[in-house]
């Protein structure tokens, strides 16, 4: 408490002097025009700005009763740097001076990305990671990394399965949820609830067309209708309904299922559970929901992964909306909840080398943690922002302020002197668009003779690959704390550089679940804020 005091004394001070210097709470970070960033005056302001947000918020220490887990999959600074341009420039303002909306958050750290037996990771070893505190082995999904590829006897031992922040909460008497844009049971949701030795057993069907036995390898789908986690969650939405259903029968989109069991999962799901629950398959019915009357939601919103945001799709939530709707279900647990957040097809446009796809797939990610600020309160909530790996994705060249960052960069390479953009990756598909060979000397084309406008525009690249590879860099971790005296529960803790599997430990800590020490183990009579 004396340390609020003195930093609230601190900020009454802080809010006197602004009175005098342009750095105060209202001030605008947009810029009315280029020519404000030649002023010394603009930069002394705004360096001054940026002190006085820092100055004027005080550590919280409370126990945190929510935490939400955002998770960029494949969001690499760079595409960061990137989506905060392109999402300025698509609002008429100088891009490099946006910010996302986590890029708000004071406290950043980063986080070190490896599996156990790989340089550059996948999102299944990752998820361990970050969900379970524990790293893993590459393609596998919430078990130790005794556990080699399909090796479906190791993932069923009980000692070789990892236990996730879900399942803390699970066991703290909270509730927990996820939402994603891929399936459900792809990499990155499973491992909120799954075990397994490879992450493309998604369905029984899938564990036969690679080789083993369904009996001994229990499909991810399946293991969120019967697992003990999956079972519990009160919200699950994103894509996959082929996952879920028997080769027998049409999902409500007009496509087959890939069970071979002959289970229906969704049936199975709806009425295992006590309550109210609700399944939904578009948007229509999603925003119809009465979330004061839904105990259990599930959301299924494709066959498979959802369309792109920039995709015509016929009434597909989006993500924002898809986190408020959870936000509404799980707020109804007076002792709190887990959410678990993933904008996952930032990675599948990285992959195809869709640069200005993957950039708005950033944009609505940012709105969803937006949303998220909007319905809780920063006291109570604790949110994180993150993502599970880069990709090989780049600015570069030295293109003027503003220039955009999906189009052709201001100056010509001076060598060939031919165009080049100014996003560019490493590696990737379709590399006979980008280069020809005349008298077997290979030169770039001229990118001016190919169209950059298209949200389904292939981006050039070095080393031809089927698809562009993960990025091996660390990433960002961004913690709640928006300006003045708002910020989420123990958020400074998520500083400084440490491994990825950290993540869920200084999350428990905050929220007092987990197996490791908690603030309610320095302090029983914790609480949370008045």
């Amino acid at each position: 408490m004396r340390a609020l005091r003195f930093f609230a004394a601190l900020a009454l001070q802080l809010t006197a002097c602004s009175s005098q210097y342009k750095y105060g709470p209202e001030q605008s970070w947009d810029l009315d025009s280029i020519s404000e960033l030649k002023s010394k005056e603009f930069w002394f302001h705004d360096a001054q700005r940026t002190l006085y947000n820092k100055l004027s918020t005080p550590p919280n220490q409370y126990r945190a009763k929510n935490v939400i887990f955002f998770l960029g999959d494949g969001m690499s600074v760079p595409t960061v740097t990137a989506g905060r341009i392109f999402d300025g420039q698509l609002r008429g303002v100088v891009g490099e001076r946006n910010r996302l909306e986590f890029e708000k958050f004071n406290y950043v750290g980063l986080s070190k990305t490896y599996c156990v037996n790989k340089q550059v990771a996948d999102s299944a070893c990752t998820a361990s990671a970050y969900l379970s505190g524990i790293k893993a082995n590459y393609l596998t999904i919430g078990v130790t990394a005794d556990v080699e590829l399909n090796d479906c006897r190791g993932s069923r031992l009980p000692q070789n399965r990892l236990s996730s922040i879900a399942a803390w909460a699970l066991k703290g008497s909270k509730s927990a949820g996820l939402v994603t844009t891929t399936r459900v049971t792809h990499a990155s949701p499973a491992g909120v609830y799954a075990h397994t030795s490879n992450r493309d057993f998604e369905s029984d069907y899938d564990v036969t067309k690679l080789g083993q036995n369904p009996g001994n390898c229990p499909d991810i789908a399946q293991q969120l209708i019967d697992g003990d986690v999956g079972k519990r969650l009160r919200v699950v939405m994103g894509g996959g309904t082929i996952k879920f259903l028997p080769n027998t029968t049409n999902d409500v989109f007009g496509n087959k299922g890939q069970r071979l069991d002959n289970r229906n999962l969704i049936e199975e799901w709806q009425q295992t559970k006590p309550g109210n629950a609700r399944v939904v398959f578009s948007r229509t019915d999603l925003l119809n929901n009465d979330a004061q009357n839904t105990d259990f939601l599930l959301g299924l919103f494709n066959a498979s992964h959802l369309a792109y945001h920039m995709d015509d799709s016929i009434d597909t939530p989006t993500l924002p909306e898809m986190t408020a709707a959870a936000i509404n279900v799980l707020s109804r647990d007076p002792n709190g909840y887990f959410l678990f957040v993933e904008g996952g097809r930032i990675d599948h446009a990285h992959h195809e080398t869709k640069a200005k796809k993957a950039l708005d797939e950033t944009v609505q990610f940012s709105d969803a943690v937006r949303k998220a600020r909007q319905l809780t309160n920063p006291w109570d909530t604790l949110i994180v922002v993150s993502a599970d790996h880069g990709h090989t994705v780049t600015i570069s060249g030295y293109p003027d302020v503003n220039n955009s960052i999906v189009g052709l960069n201001s100056e010509l390479s001076n060598v060939d002197q031919l165009p080049y953009t100014s996003i560019s990756y490493a590696n990737g598909p379709a590399y006979e668009r980008f280069y020809k060979s005349t008298d077997g000397v290979v030169e770039r084309v001229d990118l001016r003779n190919l169209d950059f406008s298209k949200p389904d525009a292939i981006y050039p690249h070095g080393v031809p690959m089927t698809e562009e590879t993960h990025g091996g860099g660390d990433v960002a971790v961004y913690a709640h704390v928006v300006e003045y005296l708002l910020q989420g529960p123990w958020s400074h803790l998520f500083t400084g550089v440490y491994e990825q599997s950290t993540l869920p430990h200084l999350m428990g800590f905050a929220s007092c679940l987990g197996p490791g020490i908690t603030y309610c183990d320095l302090q029983p009579k914790a609480r949370y804020s008045p």
